[in-house]
């Protein structure tokens, strides 16, 4: 077997055999296999696809290709959730301790923001003292204590789809449902996950810009986990616009303390209730309840104090500082240093989300690069979304830095003109799209 004829087989239309894949993903983890053979492959199988079964064996081969956690101290079954990414995506920090008070323990397993798209270890990171770096060995300890656990992704958890993935992003390989799929299951599977719930975002700001792309990501990722014997659901959810009403880390962090106790914006809720109910139910901690009974019991726990006491256990077991009131430190305070104002009277039709994400970055909210730093106070906050009701001069809205950033003020006008390019006012209102655009089971 030698990689030059993997390839023409595939430059061919041929399917590959497992034998085939395995060797192809012992080669990238063990560095036999050159890169460029290795993007050779990659770029045939962007033109050229993958079925079935060469996507599920791929991805069970990346997930063997280092570590794969075994969780036996799960009580139940062993659930994951991933979001493809978006902006305002501060929907895991919500949903662990709210899926936890139904007795669903977690191990979450996250990564670091690059681009526009959010990270869940940064928000995390802009707590005072909140510790994402836990040794796969104390994982047990912490579930026993508060039924869940945060962590950074580990070095050799999936090697091989790391190799991968840093060559698709300079080979212009990316754009392929099965090279997507089977990098994100490949994840969740060395995870340890049993049961799969997945947020696949869709709209401009999110990596699938329509339905059909989202939902052939969405169905592609649900065929691996039923050949590779894991119960997987897929919620696809509107980027179309940012999720609630600001981005950035300790922008994002206030408004998952808000939702915790009863004060978040519908569409965050929306999305949270729905990933909570599939997570609780794939992990059979439903209680026989009804599903119109157990979503109305997911979402009285957002208000009644129950989601709040169990994000203070995980803040606080994690090292985190909370301050007298219950609020967690934070290591910056957000400055609220320009406003950005609607030119325009009229109804906001359309907001380019990819656009506002530029903006962040631009801020010092994301990275460029992955050895960017972070400015932790970074952000936008949104007084106006599709559909609402402006006059010309009104705020659309406001523009953070950290309150020890220096950020050249160019960059606050470089972002204040995305920001203008993103905002589209018309003279009619608009139909809202719902937060929940589908659900694929």
């Amino acid at each position: 077997m030698n990689m030059r004829d993997i390839i023409i087989a595939k430059r061919d239309k041929q399917s590959l055999t497992d034998e085939e894949i395995r060797f192809f993903v012992k080669g990238v983890t063990d560095g036999s296999i050159p890169d460029y053979q290795t993007s050779a492959l990659l770029m045939a199988i962007v033109l050229n696809g993958m079925d079935d079964r060469e996507m599920t064996t791929l991805t069970l081969e990346m997930a063997q290709s280092g570590s794969v956690l075994e969780l036996p101290y799960i009580d139940g079954v062993a659930v994951d959730k991933h979001s493809t990414g978006g902006v305002g995506d501060k929907i895991t920090p919500i949903l662990l301790p709210l899926i936890a008070s139904f007795g669903v323990e977690v191990v979450k397993l996250s990564g670091r923001g690059l681009g526009f798209t959010g990270g869940t270890v940064d928000k995390f990171e802009s707590i005072e003292g909140f510790n994402v770096e836990v040794n796969t060995k104390d994982f047990q300890n912490y579930v026993t204590k508060t039924g869940m656990v945060i962590s950074g992704q580990t070095p050799d958890l999936a090697p091989a789809d790391k190799i991968l993935y840093s060559l698709r992003d300079v080979t212009g390989t990316v754009d392929s449902i099965p090279l997507i799929a089977s990098s994100i299951m490949s994840k969740k599977i060395a995870g340890g996950a049993k049961g799969i719930v997945l947020d696949v975002t869709c709209g401009s700001g999110a990596f699938m810009k329509d339905y059909a792309m989202a939902k052939e990501l969405a169905e592609a990722m649900i065929k691996i986990g039923k050949l590779a014997d894991r119960k997987t659901v897929a919620v696809i959810t509107n980027m179309d616009q940012p999720l609630g009403r600001v981005c950035g880390n300790i922008l994002e962090m206030q408004e998952v303390l808000n939702t915790v106790t009863g004060k978040g914006e519908e569409d965050v809720i929306e999305v949270v209730v729905e990933l909570a109910y599939h997570l609780i139910t794939i992990a059979k901690k439903d209680a026989g309840m009804s599903p119109e009974v157990l979503r109305s019991e997911i979402r009285a726990r957002l208000s009644d104090g129950t989601c709040y006491e169990k994000y203070k256990e995980l803040i606080k077991s994690q090292g985190g500082k909370l301050n007298d009131s219950g609020s967690p430190v934070y290591v910056d305070t957000p400055f609220d240093c320009m406003h950005v104002n609607s030119p325009d009277s009229g109804y906001v039709q359309s907001i380019r989300t990819d656009l506002i994400g530029q903006a962040s970055v631009l801020l010092g909210a994301g990275r460029l690069a992955k050895t960017d730093k972070i400015d932790y106070g970074a952000g936008i906050g949104f007084f106006v979304k599709v559909g609402d009701k402006v006059e010309r001069g009104d705020s659309l809205c406001a523009l953070y830095t950290g309150a020890n950033s220096n950020l050249p003020e160019e960059r606050l006008f470089d972002a204040m003109d995305l920001i203008l390019e993103a905002y589209e006012i018309g003279p009619e209102k608009p139909e809202k799209t719902p937060a929940i655009l589908g659900v694929i089971t």
